[in-house]
């Protein structure tokens, strides 16, 4: 069955498609004391992953017995799909607490995700080990395994190279990558100018004879302004919108160091800028229905206005909405120019068994296992 669009009622939410085939396109069957007759349907799905779910049920409003006999599933592999040898994939993702809920467990689910995908670059934001296991108790900086120790856990997923970004709050960027990285700028302004209070880097990696810039950020997290203790001052400051407010000053300060630069001019048109923004995008307001006045658009009204960055999940999916994280919202971007944007394949929010974030048993209000957040990956061929 072809079902287009209009006919079919397909919708898009979150990381859920639905579509519904209505009885008309269906033989019937078993009716009259007729005997019944087996149905064939055949789902083609484009870049499935060992998270793909189908679901099939019926949809009535109708009284009475119904059901779904099905026999005889049978799952093909059209194609295969490896990378060629001139494909490129980048991984980001926020891992929470420098993947917190794996550290007892030597890394070996994270490790062992990782080469499922085969990333050639991998960004990780918050990827410094804060607290003991299964507790909110903060770790000794002499105990923290990440982020002293990327280089160790890198090379068991096949990754030689390592990169910091700057973290003076203690939630470091890394890149990790099996092509040479060279560090080019960490940004973390000061309390005279902009304070970018997670940091940020600007690194390079060469790749097929092509220039590649890495931009890292994670924006400040919370409604109000940092550096605020009590209640009274936290909420004044949130119903003045600071938090918005501050993480538009950090982002226009990392593209004034980054992209906006005077030094970028000698860097080529190749850029990627990724992490998590901790706010919102006008282009997925059809979801939250802010006013259009929100400053909740601050930051992704500017990268659009000022900068020459594309969203790139937007690219290769206009009009449709991927959740980043545990709740239906996208705090996770990846934003490129249009010169390396023509190079991308596909985009996606990786959201499998793993990855999908479950409330820590433990009772730790803000932690999420494996995260609060799911990954996003990119391919690219050159």
């Amino acid at each position: 069955l072809d079902l287009p669009r209009d006919e079919s009622g397909e919708r898009f939410y979150s990381t859920t498609t639905s579509a519904k085939i209505p009885n008309s396109m269906l033989p019937k069957s078993g009716e009259a004391g007729e005997p019944m007759q087996w149905h064939t349907l055949e789902f083609d799905v484009d870049h499935a992953t060992s998270g793909t779910n189908l679901y099939l049920t019926t949809v009535s409003s109708s009284s009475g017995v119904k059901g779904i006999f099905i026999d005889n599933v049978t799952i093909r592999r059209r194609r295969e799909t490896p990378k060629a040898s001139n494909n490129l994939r980048v991984l980001y993702w926020n891992i929470q607490y420098g993947m917190f809920c794996d550290q007892h467990n030597n890394y070996d689910n994270f490790v062992e995700f990782i080469k499922n995908y085969d990333p050639d670059i991998c960004v990780w934001c918050e990827a410094q080990s804060n607290y003991k296991t299964d507790s909110d108790k903060p770790l000794a900086p002499s105990d923290r395994y990440l982020d002293k120790n990327w280089g160790e856990l890198a090379a068991r997923y096949g990754h030689e190279y390592i990169y910091t970004g700057a973290h003076p709050d203690g939630f470091p960027q890394v890149i990790t990558s099996k092509y040479p990285i060279a560090g080019i700028r960490r940004i973390s302004g000061s309390k005279n100018d902009t304070l970018v209070m997670h940091g940020a880097g600007w690194a390079a990696v060469d790749v097929a004879g092509k220039h590649l810039n890495i931009v890292t950020l994670h924006l400040a997290p919370h409604q109000w302004r940092p550096f605020l203790h009590s209640d009274a001052e936290r909420e004044a400051s949130k119903r003045r919108h600071e938090g918005d407010k501050w993480r538009r000053c950090e982002i226009q300060y990392i593209c004034e160091h980054t992209i906006l630069s005077p030094s970028s001019a000698d860097s080529g048109d190749l850029w990627m800028m990724m992490g998590d923004f901790n706010s919102r995008s006008r282009v997925d307001n059809n979801i939250y229905g802010h006013e259009e006045n929100s400053t909740k658009f601050l930051v992704h009204d500017y990268v659009v206005s000022a900068t020459p960055y594309l969203d790139i999940m937007n690219v290769c999916h206009p009009g449709e909405f991927f959740s980043t994280v545990q709740y239906d919202c996208r705090l996770d971007y990846v934003y490129m120019t249009p010169s390396l944007a023509g190079y991308v394949t596909g985009a996606s929010v990786s959201r499998d068994s793993y990855t999908d974030p479950v409330r820590d048993p433990a009772g730790l209000s803000n932690f999420w296992r494996p995260s609060d957040h799911q990954p996003i990956i990119v391919d690219f061929r050159f």
